[in-house]
């Protein structure tokens, strides 16, 4: 394969290629499933991470991170700070991954350097 702009497989169709190529190493199943690029020295990159990409998202695992982010383009990172009001907002991205509706209560009870919050009328064997 020599073409410089390749049109790498996706969906159904790469994970027949795959399939076929099972026995060959992970780098030339890439390239193979077009999945590489050629540079102005005329070398072949092999996209190994497009490539693996690819494949999740044809078996149904998304990864685009754009899918993870709040209302105003960020991602969430599990970490927030005290407001100068003193008040700690935790925001939708968190509550709406949890499965929290408007109305559910907490119980906060306080550690040494933690704060813990306990839904209220959620089983024991339901906690992490």
């Amino acid at each position: 394969m020599t073409n410089s702009n390749p049109t790498p497989l996706t969906g159904k169709a790469l994970l027949q290629k795959v399939k076929e190529l099972s026995k060959k190493p992970r780098r030339e199943t890439a390239k193979e499933c077009g999945y590489y690029s050629i540079t102005k020295e005329g070398q072949t990159r092999v996209n190994l991470t497009d490539f693996y990409d690819a494949v999740l998202a044809a078996k149904g695992v998304p990864l685009d991170p754009g899918t993870a982010k709040d209302g105003r383009g960020r991602e969430p990172t599990f970490r927030v700070s005290v407001h100068k009001n003193g008040q700690i907002v935790i925001g939708s991205t968190y509550t709406e991954q949890m499965g929290l509706k408007p109305g559910d209560e907490f119980e906060i009870k306080l550690g040494y350097k933690h704060i813990h919050l306990k839904q209220i009328g959620v089983d024991e064997e339901e906690d992490d």
